[in-house]
């Protein structure tokens, strides 16, 4: 897994206390401020950035009342956007000379809809013109073929989701696989939890998901594999080839062992120089070997 850095800490502490100072009054803001501080001098060094969304939650709930799943709305809009273009997106698909490799990147542009990170700056206008110019998009095409390969020879996918809203993305995507793999068991993976605007049962089900569905037994926005639920840790071990949503699943995953092909946008200053790219660069990264 990526581990919490300088970096995690000036983001984890901009983008929080941002939020609060508009929430309340300075003196609250700054309570919150200490709080936080205190965690994150106490988090283990074993803990990614993402761990610590349960306990952040948590602070806003103290010192806000704010409830945990305070996504709620951010979460019915963003489904609600995929749900409205789903016809269009799966017609572009299907019409595509590579309608695998358009399923893909319709489905790493869907992870743009992630309220938690872009906040005020993310733009519905903007996600549909990225979507009229997926054709464009550029990605690892050796990573794109070996993924091909394993399908092909593989018996089962688990699929790791992120962001609500983005998961119709995701179905899309695994329908597409099914469509040309009909030999994969293809498993949906979401949160157990809130976390922060991340998918769970609920919005698998308002974007009719088609594939079976398991959560992974918390509240992290990403895969920690010491906090999986049973099923989901079963689930990793027995997947030929694990496909991950979003920068948090690589916050919490890379570097793991298992067969796992990530694909998301970059969203922040550390990914830029870990991957060498630009904010919202488009990625599809295969687990280092």
């Amino acid at each position: 897994m990526i581990l919490f850095n300088t970096e995690c800490f000036l983001c984890q502490l901009k983008r929080n206390v941002e939020t609060a100072r508009k929430l309340g009054n300075e003196q609250t803001a700054t309570a919150f401020c200490r709080e936080l501080m205190q965690l994150f001098a106490t988090v283990g060094e074993d803990v990614p950035s993402p761990g610590l969304a349960p306990e952040i939650s948590g602070l806003f709930q103290k010192y806000y009342g704010l409830p945990i799943d305070r996504f709620q709305e951010e979460k019915r809009q963003a489904n609600e956007f995929v749900l409205a273009r789903m016809d269009a997106i799966r017609a572009h698909i299907e019409a595509a000379d590579e309608p695998l490799l358009a399923a893909l990147q319709c489905a790493i542009l869907g992870n743009y809809l992630d309220f938690a990170v872009l906040q005020k700056d993310l733009s519905f206008a903007l996600l549909d013109d990225m979507l009229r110019s997926s054709g464009d998009m550029e990605l690892d095409m050796d990573a794109f073929e070996q993924f091909r390969q394993e399908l092909a020879k593989g018996k089962k996918l688990l699929y790791l989701t992120d962001n609500a809203g983005e998961i119709g993305f995701d179905r899309l995507f695994a329908e597409r696989i099914k469509a040309e793999y009909p030999q994969l068991e293809i498993i949906v993976c979401v949160r157990g939890g809130p976390a922060q605007n991340d998918a769970m049962r609920i919005d698998a089900e308002r974007v009719g998901m088609p594939f079976p569905v398991i959560d992974n037994g918390n509240s992290v926005p990403g895969t920690m594999l010491a906090r999986l639920s049973k099923e989901a840790k079963t689930a990793m071990d027995e997947a030929d080839v694990i496909l991950s949503k979003g920068q948090a699943n690589v916050e919490t995953l890379y570097g793991n062992g298992y067969n796992v092909y990530y694909a998301f946008l970059i969203k922040c200053g550390r990914f830029e120089k870990l991957f060498g790219k630009k904010m919202l660069t488009p990625m599809f990264v295969r687990e280092p070997k």
